[in-house]
This record gives structure tokens, sequence and C-alpha cells, in this order.
């Protein structure tokens, strides 16, 4: 039976653990972060890769960092390792070891999107469409050949956690029907051309700030590309309100950017850049927890001609 290695960390890398067990692959161990403290009392928290092996008994490793310990993981003489949002490179010691090599689950269409936030991306970019790429790894990030693809549709509403949901799903499918080809010797790997290349790094503090001179396009798309995490934000009388969903909707007002245009049953609107204003139906004001735009009103006194974002940040 092929012995297989599997290194992923978050709950986008749980489903394809868990179908790979399901598919009887001989899974002698799982490598994944090490646990991490959490929340506001800081509780040490295992990764969601972890909490699926321990269900089935597999023996986890969790290296700070996998290159110190290598003879660890190569002990368990794999002939095969996946990896899903591992969150480390793999060295060359490695990456040669197994019989039939190193293989990931990345989600983009590669050569597009390579690095560690590619669903984000998507979004923030306004594409209509990603995918899931199955992938030899190589020591340069997510430059290995391609072994199989398959595109995904971004509808206008998805939003990086439904966006997640829909690759990890497809990431399961893909890969369940890949590693039987690779292991039969049926797959032909194509070379990425680095050309085209395109980069989704890590999401920065400074992009989730919402500029509102922005299009109300490129707003509507931060609003849902950093939504569930870590979601955007604006200021409201220097306080920190997070935005958790908006409407795009046309406007004619000439106000300044960020000024709030109109207010309603179920939420107010704010000029942007162009002549898509965009109507805030769920937010987060400092130090409250998420609401719906009605339920903020129904407590506030703001009121048209106010402006959002005009004043410094002064609290997260």
């Amino acid at each position: 039976m092929t012995r297989i290695i599997f290194m992923g960390t978050p709950d986008f890398s749980v489903p394809i653990l868990r179908n790979l067990v399901k598919e009887g692959y001989d899974i002698v161990g799982v490598v994944t972060q090490p646990d991490r403290p959490k929340g506001r009392k800081k509780t040490l928290t295992p990764p969601p890769v972890k909490v699926e092996a321990e269900k089935h008994n597999i023996k986890v490793l969790q290296p700070e960092k996998i290159r110190h310990e290598l003879d660890e993981v190569l002990a368990l003489q794999p002939d095969l390792i996946v990896t899903a949002a591992f969150g480390q490179l793999l060295p060359k010691e490695l990456l040669d070891a197994p019989k039939y090599g190193c293989i990931n689950v990345h989600a983009s269409l590669l050569p597009e999107l390579r690095g560690g936030a590619p669903i984000h991306y998507s979004i923030l970019q306004g594409k209509d469409k990603t995918g899931i790429t199955i992938m030899y790894m190589a020591e340069k990030l997510d430059a290995g050949d391609i072994l199989t693809q398959e595109e995904v549709h971004i509808e206008d509403r998805d939003t990086v956690g439904t966006l997640h949901d829909k690759l990890s799903e497809a990431g399961v499918k893909l890969l369940s029907e890949t590693i039987p080809q690779l292991l039969a010797g049926k797959l032909t790997p194509e070379q990425q051309d680095d050309t085209k290349a395109t980069f989704a790094p890590n999401i920065k503090r400074e992009q989730e700030k919402i500029d509102w001179t922005s299009t109300g396009e490129i707003i509507y798309n931060q609003i849902r590309g950093l939504n569930p995490w870590p979601v955007a934000f604006t200021t409201y009388k220097t306080q920190l309100m997070k935005i958790w969903w908006g409407e795009k909707m046309p406007s004619k007002n000439d106000s300044p950017p960020g000024t709030i245009i109109g207010i309603d049953q179920d939420g107010f609107v704010v000029a942007t850049g162009n002549t898509t204003a965009i109507k805030i139906t769920e937010l987060q004001p400092s130090g409250k927890k998420k609401m719906t735009g009605e339920d903020f009103l129904r407590g506030t006194t703001i009121s048209v001609g106010e402006k959002l974002g005009d004043e410094d940040e002064k609290n997260n």
C-alpha cells in the first residue's frame, strides 16, 4: 500500500485529509504547524488538521521549521507526500525522498496567484474564475510542474469564506482523481510559464482599510475579498468600524468620497470615488459584536452628510 505523509494546517486542508483517509490510503503521518495562542485569552489551540488527524489516530508532527526535523519525517518512509496549505516550503532532501514525489493542492490556476493568499486575491482582483491546481512541489514557492487543474467559477456575491469552501471541495475531488493516475504513471507534468506568473502574498494591515476615493467596484471587492477574515474596516468619528457587507448601487450624488449620502431601514449609503455607491448593511462598531445595518441604525444618531474614514484610526 502507498505510504502517504499529509502536510496541512488550516480548515482548507481538513476535507482533503479526511478524504484520503476515507479512500483507504495508508496515512503514515501528518505534519502541521505547532499549536498557537488564540483568542482574547490566548488559549493554546491546535491547528484544525491536527484535530482531524487525531480523530483517525494518525501520528502528528509539529515542527516549527521542518528543515530542522527532517530525520523524523524521513523515518516515516513516505512513497508520496501531499501538502495543502501547509505554510512552509519543503527542503530539497525531502522533495527528493518519496518515490512518487511531493505534490501540493493549490487554490489558484497556477501560474496565477502564487503565494499564501490566492483565495483573497482572486476576489480582491475581481476575477470571475479561479481554480485548483495539483502540482509537484519545488524549492521555489508554487513554481513546480502542473499535474492537473480544475476551474471554479466566482459568483459576484462570493466571499473569501464561500469561495474557500468551494475550492476545498474542488481540491478533494481533483486530488482524488489525480493520485491514482500519478501512481499509475499516466500523467505528464506541464512546466509553468513563469512569465505569466502573478502573486498573492499574505494580506497586510493597510490592505484592510477602505479607501473611499476608490471606485465602488474596488471597495465592494475589498469588502467581500476580506470576509470573513481579516475583514475590511473604516473609521467613524475616529473609532474603528469593521465592514462585513455592503451592496453596490448607482448614485448621481457628487458628495466627497466617504460621505454618508443616504439612510434607509436596512443600512446607510456611502459615496465612493465614482458613481457606484456602497450601502453598508452589515458592520461591527468598535468594541461591539457584528450587527445588521438595521440594528446599527436603531442605536445610533448617524446622519446624512457625516463622513467615514476621514480621521485617523483610534483603536482596533
